[in-house]
């Protein structure tokens, strides 16, 4: 599960490059991998070779595990899947490198931050729907306003600017959440003149107010 921000608005045009190399190399391991014949054992069945972990990668894969048990009980239905799934993704990437032998540590570590992403996007996905509409609204202006203001290095935003390109364009909606956010602390509402500006507690941003 996942949904990512979206980029509308965000994606300037650039030249295409003349060529692809990464593409192409994971292209020609693709191939070189299905030209390889199937392991096929005397009875006719699939006979796939059976991967371990290294000590190092159970040692991680053990605290994968754990810190997910421990620390995402709200979405406890996905992770339970995800150090199994980790394990999964990790032997693919031992495969496609072609290291052979036991997973790795590298193979395990790339896996499980894959997983760990899928994993948080999940938790935030369904942790909005959860919300009443009015809560979930604010919790989504509220994470977009702390990541736009961290990436421009400030504490204010225009609320028209919030209203063009944040993840609230219904004018109502986005004041019910701006009052919301403000009754929490996290904002306050600036006015100069005709002109309104979302000012974010500066704790939450990490700049100097």
């Amino acid at each position: 599960m996942a949904w990512p921000e979206s980029t509308q608005g965000q994606r300037p045009f650039t030249e295409a490059p003349a060529n692809w190399p990464h593409l192409a190399a994971f292209h020609k391991r693709i191939t070189e991998i299905l030209d390889k014949s199937a392991p096929i054992g005397e009875d006719g069945t699939l006979t796939p070779l059976m991967l371990s972990l290294t000590p190092e990668a159970k040692a991680a894969w053990v605290e994968y595990h754990n810190a997910i048990e421990g620390e995402l009980y709200d979405v406890r239905d996905v992770a339970s899947k995800s150090a199994d799934n980790a394990a999964r993704l990790a032997a693919l990437f031992q495969m496609f490198e072609g290291a052979g032998g036991a997973i790795g540590l590298d193979a395990f570590e790339g896996a499980s931050r894959v997983t760990a992403w899928h994993l948080n996007e999940a938790r935030r996905f369904f942790g909005e729907l959860a919300l009443p509409a009015e809560l979930a609204d604010a919790a989504r202006l509220d994470s977009w306003l702390i990541e736009h203001c961290r990436q421009e290095r400030t504490n204010f935003v225009k609320k028209n600017h919030a209203r063009q390109h944040g993840p609230l364009r219904d004018g109502a909606r986005l004041d019910a959440a701006i009052r919301e956010l403000a009754e929490l602390d996290h904002l306050q509402l600036v006015k100069d003149g005709k002109r309104l500006t979302i000012q974010v507690n500066p704790a939450l941003v990490g700049v100097a107010p």
